[in-house]
């Protein structure tokens, strides 16, 4: 069960890609950003709205644990900012693969961790997923993003190891916390982190000074984002579920924002990147394998 969740949330995964895409293009980023975060906060409210209603106002009324979650939300927010900047400016194929390998990170954390053991075909899956980042790091660069001459290729990394300690800090907190209530509040946090940050980067004159446009894309990246999470936080709460294996599923998102690279924006050098997207897409298929 838990496997078939993670992979219902690697397909919303990957259309919101696509929309986070085409919101980003010649747009205002943290406009973007902040929408995003309205937009999901809006659809998690009910949660909130009934938590307030019964007097519990989250979490039975435990401070302790809303700090938990505002401390989950700057993470997110972290990894979102890098990750928007980076691909607004970078080809959605090199992106993609890149946040693709946060699974290898996630595996080091949780084998650190939570104690977790893979078995040899788990090994297999995650050796290919290092020499798929090889392959990837060796394509940026011809297209320009090298790790000495491009900031975006930096912050898509941020926001790839901004990500992979969300990943863990998520199987922390859905060890004792509901997985809905976590949702629903660090979305409310979000927004308030989120106004806070640019009120205070306008204030000081460092906004981004892109125009912004409204598109109906926007609205769309909160929303299918908000159903992939849910089946990500109802996945982590089964018992059983490995984080590692989890993450590794969720990062095959990758194949639906990479056919939208190759085939609507005819991105370059597709046919090295279909090599390198084969050899992840391997190790995804390993990693389900052994994980039965």
């Amino acid at each position: 069960m838990w496997i078939t969740l993670a992979v219902i949330s690697a397909l919303g995964l990957g259309v919101y890609d696509i929309f986070k895409k085409m919101s980003l293009r010649g747009n205002n980023v943290l406009t973007v950003l902040l929408l995003n975060t309205v937009v999901g906060a809006a659809l998690m409210s009910p949660v909130v709205v009934g938590n307030i209603l019964d007097g519990s106002w989250g979490f039975g009324g435990n401070a302790a644990s809303h700090l938990l979650i505002l401390l989950k939300s700057g993470i997110v927010l972290a990894s979102w900012t890098m990750g928007y900047f980076a691909m607004k400016h970078m080809p959605l194929t090199i992106t993609g693969s890149i946040n693709a390998t946060r699974p290898v990170l996630v595996l080091v954390g949780a084998l650190l961790i939570f104690g977790e053991r893979l078995n040899a075909l788990q090994w297999v899956g995650t050796v290919l997923g290092f020499v798929s980042l090889f392959l990837i790091s060796r394509i940026g660069r011809k297209e320009g993003f090298s790790l000495t001459g491009s900031k975006w290729i930096w912050l898509a990394m941020g926001a790839t190891v901004m990500g992979a300690v969300s990943g863990l800090y998520d199987k922390y907190l859905l060890r004792s916390l509901p997985a809905l209530e976590v949702q629903a509040w660090y979305s409310l946090y979000q927004v308030a982190i989120m106004g806070v940050t640019i009120a205070l980067l306008r204030r000081l004159g460092h906004a981004d000074g892109t125009p912004f446009q409204w598109r109906w894309t926007i609205p769309c990246i909160a929303i299918f984002l908000t159903a992939a999470d849910l089946a990500y936080f109802y996945c982590l709460s089964l018992p059983g579920a490995m984080i590692s294996v989890v993450s590794m599923i969720r990062r095959g998102s990758v194949l639906v924002s990479f056919l939208y690279g190759a085939v609507v924006l005819r991105e370059k050098h597709i046919g090295l990147k279909l090599i390198d997207l084969a050899i992840l897409l391997l190790a995804l298929v390993l990693l389900v394998v052994a994980s039965h």
